[in-house]
């Protein structure tokens, strides 16, 4: 007996090369928290499922990931608009920041988690602080995330201690649906002992890092200055980069950077909206994509993004791709595509776990209206998704074989 058949729907397939095509009606039959199969529509009967959801007409995709945020910040959202990145920091967030209680990050995650949901997120990457309250709104909230307890070096190691005890009490918690991290915040806020410390306990407890790093070019620049070394470099040289790492924007980094993050298991996600707010530059992702680096999508918190919506990331990232490199060639749709499936799945460690519609991953995936006018005539269901659908026209997201919003109903 199947818990759950999708019928009738467009499925989206990426492969593991990068090929996508468009699986035109076919069925998504879901036992337990896994696909187990996708065949033609009516091949499966339907009189072996216990629930059926008709998605002729919609697509159906894997899940939206969000690679990197810091979702209880909504509660900041609006506060710190039209200033330069160093005032941002130093007289916006640092401040509001210093005034958050554990509550505060509880009700901000749920915000962010529903506004998520709605548009089709079913995992994020998280970094920020009182995680367990984070962790709580997960598990009520019905999504997947790797959450990470973000500490500063002046906090000192007993900070970092809590923040291990929290890796190893919500490791595999919400019936596996939540994975942790460590997350020191960055190489110029935590000093090299620190990220020492920091790289051997995750190594005890046989986790990744998930780190700011080379956020500009301006800071790659300032710390060859001061110590010969990229902030890439101090993360390989203490030993960061021994453990899968999500590197938060690597904007800064240079040409050697990415041939030593080429042979370390690091990915890069990729907040472009950001980038463009705060006029920060924007990573090399055709670089480091060419070299064989995982990059995947990212929002960035709600005070520089205003929104957590991957779809606002997927298409700037393709077209501030092609404006760098001078070229409408370059990060053609199936490598978007890519990017926002299974190269954010890598990103955020859970490859050949979520990113795909294939037998054996889990069933984490949405249905896409292409009904509304701003993608007519559907042409092409690729370029749509990529550069016309909007967030309110996800109409049902599925996380770990269950439901968590139908018809846009919560």
């Amino acid at each position: 007996m199947l818990d759950l058949l999708i019928e009738g729907a467009h499925v989206l397939h990426v492969s593991r090369d990068g090929a996508v095509r468009v699986l035109r009606d076919h069925d998504v039959a879901i036992q337990g928290d896994r696909i187990s199969a996708v065949e033609p529509a009516g091949t499966i009967d339907t009189g072996h499922a216990r629930q059926v959801i008709k998605a002729g007409g919609m697509v159906a995709m894997p899940g939206l990931i969000n690679a990197h945020s810091h979702v209880p910040m909504v509660i900041f959202r609006g506060l710190a608009e039209d200033v330069s990145l160093e005032k941002w920091f130093n007289e916006y967030m640092w401040p509001l920041e210093s005034n958050l209680q554990e509550e505060d990050v509880y009700w901000g995650m749920l915000l962010g988690l529903a506004e998520m949901i709605e548009a089709g997120v079913t995992s994020v990457a998280d970094h920020y602080f009182h995680m367990e309250q984070a962790a709580r709104a997960v598990e009520e909230a019905g999504t997947r995330a790797a959450l990470g307890w973000a500490v500063f070096g002046d906090q000192g190691e007993m900070m970092l201690d809590r923040t291990a005890q929290f890796v190893e009490r919500w490791q595999g918690a919400a019936g596996g649906r939540i994975t942790t991290w460590l997350a020191p915040h960055a190489p110029y806020t935590c000093d090299d002992d620190f990220l020492r410390a920091a790289a051997q306990r995750a190594h005890a407890l046989r986790v990744g890092i998930h780190i700011h790093a080379a956020e500009t070019m301006e800071q790659t620049q300032a710390s060859l200055a001061k110590r010969g070394l990229t902030p890439i470099q101090v993360l390989d040289e203490t030993g960061v980069l021994e453990r899968p790492t999500i590197l938060a924007h690597a904007i800064g980094v240079t040409s050697t950077d990415i041939r030593l993050l080429a042979d370390r298991p690091a990915g890069v996600a990729h907040a472009p909206k950001t980038y463009l707010k705060l006029a920060m530059g924007t990573a090399p992702v055709v670089a480091l994509r060419e070299a064989g680096v995982p990059v995947g999508l990212a929002t960035d918190g709600a005070v520089s993004n205003n929104t957590l919506d991957v779809w606002e990331s997927m298409r700037l990232m393709a077209m501030t791709q092609k404006q760098a490199q001078a070229s409408p060639e370059v990060m053609a749709i199936a490598e978007v595509l890519h990017v926002a499936t299974r190269g954010s799945a890598q990103v955020i460690g859970l490859a050949d776990q979520i990113g795909a519609i294939e037998p054996g991953y889990l069933a984490d995936l949405i249905l896409v209206d292409m009904s509304g006018a701003h993608v007519q005539p559907l042409h092409s269901i690729t370029a749509s998704l990529v550069y016309a659908t909007r967030a309110s026209d996800v109409q049902t997201v599925v996380v770990d074989g269950k439901v968590i919003m139908r018809d846009r109903q919560l």
